[in-house]
């Protein structure tokens, strides 16, 4: 699959068909030093992803800084890669020690600092995609809209969109200014989208949708849960139809990708190993009905 690139829509942007997750490699996760940041980030340029996955919260408000720290020693032009991050959470955290509790923020000035932030710790002069990371109850859509156009004005923020909103929360701000994707959940333990209309928005509006947690968060591996062993059971038979060329997190993947609204799976490992297995899951074709039966084994009966 290596320097496969998709439109997210008919006019771009261009990312790699799989995105690179990096909110383990930091204190949240692996606890990279820039050294092992570096070199992550070069092999998965290496085999072909070009598009990486941040948010600002993502170690507490830390691995962006220490990616960009990572971004910055390599051989990597920046130019040749795209960097999606996300705002509109706030943590309390101590690096953010005004933050009294939990919530969401997306007025136009939180919006602004966040971005702000965002480019002074990746180093960079621009996000090449801004998501709101979660809907807001209190998001004023015009708000939204004109600082994002500022934004794009300034060249700080090339694309924008949202992550985790409803078909609805969709429909609302997208009224309001172009919206480029929805990072949602999705997976064959999470079908919801599905059958909400989130899919089939982005089908009816040409805008390939991200998944995050594609595998489904490794419980596809938590076998003491009978909900697992059904599409374990199924996916090691479908595997074994084709001799065991692929494994069941590969399967997972390929299941994924078939839906026609051309999910961008969002691979949240960072060990190069496993970030290359999904990365030649993009080549695993299976038919419909294996499609199906997977689905099925997912349900837990026929459908309808």
């Amino acid at each position: 699959m290596s320097d496969i690139q998709v439109n997210l829509t008919e006019t771009g942007p261009a990312f790699s068909r799989i995105v690179s997750g990096v909110m383990t490699w930091g204190v949240w996760g692996k606890k990279y030093n820039t050294a092992e940041m570096q070199q992550l980030i070069e092999e998965c340029v290496e085999s072909g992803i070009s598009t990486f996955d941040h948010a600002d919260i993502y170690g507490g408000y830390t691995t962006e800084e220490e990616w960009g720290k990572a971004l910055k020693a390599s051989y990597i032009d920046r130019k040749d890669i795209q960097i999606i991050t996300k705002c509109g959470i706030k943590l309390t955290t101590p690096n953010r020690p005004t933050y009294k509790i939990k919530s969401y923020d997306t007025s136009a000035d939180h919006i602004q600092l966040s971005v702000e932030n965002s480019l002074r710790y990746l180093q960079t002069d621009y996000i090449d995609l801004l998501l709101i990371h979660r809907p807001d109850p209190l998001l004023d859509p015009e708000a939204v809209a004109e600082v994002i156009e500022n934004l794009k004005g300034q060249g700080k923020v090339k694309w924008f969109g949202v992550s985790n909103f409803t078909k609805d929360q969709f429909e609302l701000l997208n009224s309001y200014t172009p919206l480029t994707t929805n990072q949602i959940e999705a997976s064959l333990l999470h079908l919801e989208p599905l059958y909400d209309g989130t899919l089939d928005q982005c089908q009816q509006l040409l805008i390939r949708p991200m998944a995050w947690s594609p595998i489904g968060s490794g419980k596809i591996f938590d076998l003491e849960q009978k909900e697992i062993l059904k599409i374990r059971a199924k996916a090691d038979e479908i595997c074994q139809r084709y001799d065991n060329t692929f494994h069941v997190d590969q399967l997972l993947l390929a299941w994924l990708m078939k839906h026609p609204s051309g999910i961008l799976p969002v691979i949240g490992s960072g060990r190069i190993a496993r970030i290359q297995k999904a990365i030649a899951a993009c080549d695993i074709t299976i038919t419909r009905e294996e499609w199906f039966e997977m689905l099925e084994a997912s349900r837990g009966h026929e459908i309808a």
